[in-house]
């Protein structure tokens, strides 16, 4: 008997070994264990992430198997941009958009416009316009031409990104210098007449913030005093693991719904590596030292438990807002393509997102996930 119970022992072991090797196969196994995003929050909110000109031209498989796998949202990361999109006066290149256009409508994911309007990544030639009324000229044709273009193929666009200082005054950017404080409500103006079928969104960071938020409110009650539509207010979500300011966030969904406002999380990511300023102000730069980059070997699993308290943290909040908050969209689809690895120093390696850099999905995901469960 002895030697028969061994015997059954190690032919179940066998059995168990070949049943996960067959359910492993190609990472079919893991595939089927994995749930889809979408599905998981399919009755609460949209799940988006931003896709770069690569995803888009589907080049990378298995990028393209995570983003069609978990999400009904897409935000280009710079290709609606304006020196890509509008490199001259009169030249328009939309090769790259009509392709993620016709990418989300082959596979049912709503496109997110981002942005026209917007003081950096701006054409050289539309910079150093001096004259107020060649600025106004490049103005409304560039939103009536590229808005209306895409009039209903997409969502929504954000139509003028990131117009705010972080005390709430308006930023000295060189459409406030060539046309005033008006020209964000004359961009929903001009946006509302060329693209009625979009949604249309202001769009910032830190606009969860007491003071930034208070000035983000004043320019929406500016806009719908105007009698011009604006839909929804997008607020980036550039937060640092630990110090993710959940009373901030909570009092801004609650003001801007108020306000009969969408709220839209547009750019959400959890950065992990040590920063001394707050914000995602492009402009801003760090000097790296031998603290900077701490994790370029792998990040400790604190780290990532942490992040994955402060992600769940932030869906507790989406999910008891979700008849306000319409949609939440990743700033990347895995850890190796977030813009934190190069910004606000180069070559440094992050992990502030749900995928990792095999597109395997971190503690951050899981804790998410099993909200809903």
């Amino acid at each position: 008997m002895k030697h028969r119970s061994v015997s059954i022992i190690l032919i179940g072991a066998f059995a168990c070994v070949l049943l996960a090797c067959s359910g492993n196969k190609g990472g079919k196994g893991t595939a089927k264990a994995e749930p889809s995003l979408k599905e998981v929050f399919k009755k609460d909110f949209l799940i988006g992430t931003a896709i770069n000109a690569g995803q888009i031209q589907e080049k990378d498989a298995k990028a393209n198997e995570t983003i069609l796998k978990h999400f009904n949202q897409l935000t280009p990361e710079n290709i609606m941009k304006c020196e890509v999109i509008h490199p001259g006066w009169d030249k328009y290149d939309f090769t790259l958009s009509d392709q993620l256009v016709e990418y989300g409508r082959k596979n049912n994911i709503a496109i997110v416009g981002h942005t026209l309007i917007w003081h950096s990544q701006l054409s050289g030639f539309a910079r150093q316009l001096k004259n107020v009324d060649s600025m106004k000229m490049f103005f409304e044709n560039h939103i009536t031409t590229v808005a209306a273009r895409y009039d209903g193929k997409v969502k929504g666009w954000d139509v003028v990104n990131e117009a705010l200082n972080e005390d709430g005054t308006m930023r000295k950017s060189v459409f406030l210098e060539r046309l005033g404080p008006d020209f964000v409500t004359e961009a929903f103006r001009l946006a509302q007449k060329a693209s009625p079928k979009s949604e249309l969104y202001y769009n910032d960071y830190n606009n969860e913030q007491p003071k930034k938020r208070a000035g983000c409110i004043e320019l929406v009650k500016k806009i719908q005093v105007a009698g011009v539509r604006i839909d929804g207010v997008g607020i980036q979500g550039h937060w640092h693991v630990g110090r993710v300011p959940f009373k901030d966030i909570e009092e801004s969904i609650q003001q801007y719904s108020a306000l009969g406002l969408k709220v839209m999380f547009t750019e959400l990511d959890i950065e992990v590596l040590p920063r001394n300023f707050q914000g995602a102000d492009v402009g801003q730069r760090m000097t790296a030292d031998s603290t900077t980059n701490p994790y370029k070997n792998g990040i400790p699993d604190s780290v990532l438990q942490q992040q994955a308290r402060d992600y769940e943290g932030l869906f507790k909040l989406f999910l008891k807002y979700k008849e306000h908050v319409t949609r939440v969209t990743l700033w990347g689809v895995n850890d190796g393509q977030s813009w934190l690895n190069g910004w606000p120093i180069r070559g440094r390696t992050n992990y502030p997102l749900l995928f990792d850099r095999a597109f395997n999905p971190k503690p951050a995901f899981y804790s998410i996930v099993a909200l809903k469960k």
